[in-house]
């Protein structure tokens, strides 16, 4: 890795985790960096996936008191998402390079687009003092998201807090808790199969969870000096911009 591509690898982790805190969408800007240093794609999605897992821990932890009133109601859907996880992050293992190129452009678009429908997929709120779990049509829907997040990841975020909304009953804030709460699971199943098959480039991830913690930290500043909308565009620009540059090297 020459000193050229260790810069922009921590440059892009620091864009990423303070996305992340104001928008979403980091997992775009880690994965286009490692893309764009020669990474190949399945070892550029394993890692973006163990960079982002701080910032999963984190989200987590600031919404601890709400989780606390109803994580033994949530416990089903953790176990479901580490099933679904595990099966997303197995089929992915089971690809090659080439294969899973070819897939990429399309995942990056509909992320893309998924990601731009955010704010029109955010949940209403919904009757309920807590985040009801055990709809089937509930478990379904996390369990075929998990499968994504495991496969994935881009937008997961997104689709997860659409289909809780859609599903289960709570405000936002108790969604967005068990949201995060899923998130970990996924990301932490999906981190063991990829360690396992050695597909991490760890030498990358080093480099750019530092950016990313800083990054984070950094996004309450940008959140209150830089409008929502600029940092959703840029994200959306990102994953417009890899979409068709993997559609050219197809």
């Amino acid at each position: 890795m020459s000193v050229f591509d260790a810069i922009l690898l921590f440059l892009a982790g620091f864009l990423s985790g303070a996305a992340n805190a104001v928008a979403g969408g980091g997992t775009f800007i880690t994965f286009g960096a490692m893309t764009l240093v020669g990474v190949p794609p399945i070892v550029a999605n394993a890692t973006s996936s163990v960079t982002q897992f701080p910032g999963y821990i984190t989200s987590t932890l600031a919404y601890w008191a709400d989780i606390r009133h109803f994580w033994r109601g949530a416990l089903l859907l953790c176990l479901i998402s580490a099933v679904g996880a595990l099966a997303g992050a197995l089929i992915l293992l089971a690809l090659d390079n080439p294969s899973f190129r070819v897939l990429v452009p399309w995942l990056l678009l509909g992320a893309t687009a998924l990601f731009a429908a955010g704010p029109w997929l955010k949940p209403a709120p919904k009757p309920g003092h807590e985040a009801a779990v055990g709809s089937l049509a509930g478990s379904l829907a996390q369990f075929v998201t998990a499968i994504y997040g495991g496969f994935f990841g881009a937008g997961m975020g997104v689709m997860m807090l659409a289909t809780l909304g859609l599903t289960q009953a709570g405000d936002y804030h108790r969604l967005n808790a068990l949201k995060n709460m899923l998130a970990v699971v996924i990301a932490a199943v999906a981190i063991v199969v990829f360690v396992s098959g050695g597909v991490v480039a760890w030498p990358e991830a080093i480099v750019m969870i530092p950016g990313g913690a800083l990054g984070g930290y950094a996004g309450v500043w940008i959140a209150k000096r830089v409008p929502q909308n600029v940092v959703r565009g840029f994200v959306i620009a990102v994953g417009l911009f890899l979409a068709f540059y993997y559609f050219g090297k197809g």
